[in-house]
């Protein structure tokens, strides 16, 4: 990956490689979850802690194949185990849940000693093919492409790395497999032979999209996998109920949940735990994360974190809408505002220019265009409150902490820097005065002074 971040940590739609992984293998309920961890395992297991605490690590403290660390993660469970063991890899984040349950099923059903999953894959360079009994179809042997022969190798049906084992035979058979091949390693496609060998049965579940099995060793193959999830995601999306008008141009994560009647317009990025509700509409360009979106809601060329907006209000265009945001039903945040930590009431407008930070509003006010609420001395935030069914004018300052009472009025260029009681105007500017002829005493010959002394000559010839 050519990176400081582990390769399984590498986010994919919002989630870990590895935590694609453990989510999939969660939807088999299994009793014990083990991952083993070798490369950077300290920020590992400190990743795993936050996402999957029911997860056990084991230490593969030398990378000596993967029969090595199956022996590892065997190990942590005291060396072996009754049931089913299923073996999954850290790194192919498009393998399901479903593809899993029909493995173990496949398993059970076949009363296997063994069963991998494969597919059938337009280019096999690389990976491991699996060599079946020309007569049965059984699986005897999984040979890795750099130890295959040239007919081997031409073989397109793959191993995917990802296998169900009796329990207790695997930790027999791990102990039999040996590093005699090209790169010294224990490789836990032996065991497959090994088994075969002592008289137990080998089989296969062939996965239905190869390219589930996928592995991410590079970030083109990480751009290729974000595609395909996303085109997974939105499919869902869609036959749920949600019109997409641009999938390629539309980027979503697998924790976004939508109610039906949504709209998503070209552009639009979101993330998180960000949730449509009924017949909104979001986009086009807009970026959502960690936001609600209330029903019937309209979101334009918007960027918010952390907010919360109300069924039928506004947002936009080019709105900023930081953490805490607030805005209530039918409420409107306009062009280039900003909000952050606001509770906006219902109704409530903020249509232009403006910044609301660290403040409540009521219901039905408006905020004139070019408003700031200065919430920051230098040192403390403090907080503004204005009340419901207030007219704010224009280019007005509310410097925290102050009270705009309900009903009340604030004139255009106020600095508003007292409390204002309901029902009141507020007018905090200083008075207008007129130096008259300053423009010719000061700016003698410029072209001001000489339009100046055209309009005073015009309006003196039309007296």
């Amino acid at each position: 990956m050519k990176s400081a971040t582990p390769k399984v940590l590498h986010d994919l739609c919002g989630r870990s490689l590895v935590g694609h992984v453990l989510a999939a293998s969660g939807e088999l309920e299994p009793e014990n979850l083990v991952v083993v961890v070798g490369h950077a395992r300290e920020q590992v297991a400190a990743h795993l802690a936050d996402i999957a605490p029911e997860a056990r690590t084991a230490v593969q403290a030398e990378q000596n194949g993967t029969g090595h660390a199956v022996r590892m993660g065997l190990e942590e469970l005291g060396g072996s185990v009754d049931g089913t063991v299923v073996v999954v890899c850290g790194d192919t984040p498009l393998l399901t849940g479903e593809t899993l349950r029909r493995l173990s099923a496949t398993h059970s059903a076949d009363g296997n000693a063994v069963t991998v999953l494969t597919a059938e894959v337009p280019d096999a360079t690389g990976y491991g093919r699996i060599v079946r009994d020309e007569v049965s179809g059984a699986v005897t042997a999984i040979v890795e492409h750099k130890d295959a022969s040239d007919g081997q190798r031409a073989i397109r049906e793959i191993n995917s790395g990802v296998f169900a084992f009796d329990g207790r035979l695997l930790a027999e058979a791990l102990k039999r497999v040996r590093t005699d091949n090209s790169q010294g390693e224990e490789y836990l496609t032996d065991v497959l032979g090994i088994l075969r060998e002592a008289g137990h049965r080998v089989g296969a579940s062939v996965a239905g999209d190869h390219r589930e099995i996928a592995g991410i060793n590079n970030r083109v193959q990480l751009s290729q996998a974000r595609r395909i999830l996303n085109d997974r995601l939105l499919t869902a999306a869609m036959l749920s109920g949600v019109t997409v008008i641009d999938p390629a141009t539309t980027w979503v994560d697998v924790s976004v949940t939508f109610e039906q009647d949504v709209v998503v317009h070209p552009g639009t990025q979101l993330h998180g735990s960000t949730h449509l509700a009924e017949g909104c509409e979001v986009g086009p360009n807009s970026r959502l994360t960690d936001t609600r979106v209330g029903a019937g809601a309209r979101v334009d060329n918007t960027v918010a974190s952390g907010a919360e907006v109300g069924a039928e209000a506004t947002v936009g265009p080019y709105a900023y809408l930081r953490p805490g945001s607030r805005l209530g039903r039918k409420g409107k945040i306009g062009t280039y505002v900003e909000t952050k930590n606001a509770s906006i009431g219902e109704g409530t407008k903020v249509p232009h220019l403006s910044y609301v930070g660290d403040a409540t509003i009521g219901d039905f006010s408006n905020i004139g265009a070019a408003s700031v609420f200065v919430n920051y001395d230098g040192q403390d935030k403090h907080h503004t409150t204005v009340g419901s069914h207030c007219k704010t004018g224009s280019d007005n300052m509310f410097v925290a902490p102050v009270t705009v009472g309900d009903g009340a009025y604030t004139a255009a260029g106020s600095v508003i820097t007292k409390d204002v009681p309901p029902g009141s105007l507020a007018v905090a500017r200083g008075q207008q005065r007129n130096i008259e002829g300053w423009v010719a005493r000061k700016r003698p010959g410029s072209a001001a002074a000489k339009a100046a002394e055209e309009a005073v000559r015009g309006s003196a010839e039309e007296g």
